[in-house]
């Protein structure tokens, strides 16, 4: 163990530690801490310029999303409170085609199906046009087949129920019977 100095002696003594000085060497590269320099303010604005535009889009979007949802859920609960009229729609069909021998009871029914007809094409529902058209898959529910010359190739002679459109969506197909 080396010899301490008299100075270092002292200070123990006295309850002090002694100061020790270290030394680089001479030839070892001296080390800079890297220099924190506070961001200017064009480059604060232009990142707080950058967050506000990513957060503009990001709204923009949430709002057109929630648009187009919204529209869709309206379609959807038209759709659904339309398809839940169609059995009335069909037996006022039914009532008319039966015929009565009182004259008023056959004119109120005629008034009522007029007036379903209107309230369903102010909701945009369109009848699906069906005799004497090509038979189309996406349009006609085929349930039965007749081979009749009369007819053309694949051609719709009879309707048994309508189908309806609203819109550019088929809400019901209409059931048909399909010639050749």
């Amino acid at each position: 163990m080396p010899k301490k100095s008299r100075e270092e002696e002292s200070q123990e003594k006295a309850g002090e530690t002694p100061e020790v000085q270290e030394t680089a060497p001479e030839d070892a590269p001296e080390k800079k801490e890297p220099e924190k320099t506070e961001p200017t303010a064009e480059e604060l604005l232009a990142e707080e310029k950058d967050k506000y535009i990513r957060l503009y889009a990001e709204y923009e979007n949430y709002r057109k999303r929630s648009a187009k949802e919204r529209e869709a859920l309206y379609s959807q609960v038209k759709a659904d409170t339309v398809t839940g009229f169609l059995p009335v729609y069909d037996n006022l069909e039914r009532a008319l085609k039966t015929g009565c021998a009182d004259e008023a009871f056959l004119k109120g029914v005629e008034m009522t199906m007029t007036q379903l007809e209107g309230v369903f094409e102010k909701l945009g529902l369109k009848p699906i046009e069906a005799v004497g058209k090509p038979f189309d898959a996406n349009l006609h529910n085929a349930v039965m087949h007749v081979e009749d010359e009369s007819y053309g190739e694949n051609q719709v002679v009879e309707e048994f129920q309508k189908g309806f459109m609203l819109g550019d969506k088929v809400i019901r197909f209409s059931m048909v019977k399909v010639a050749n």
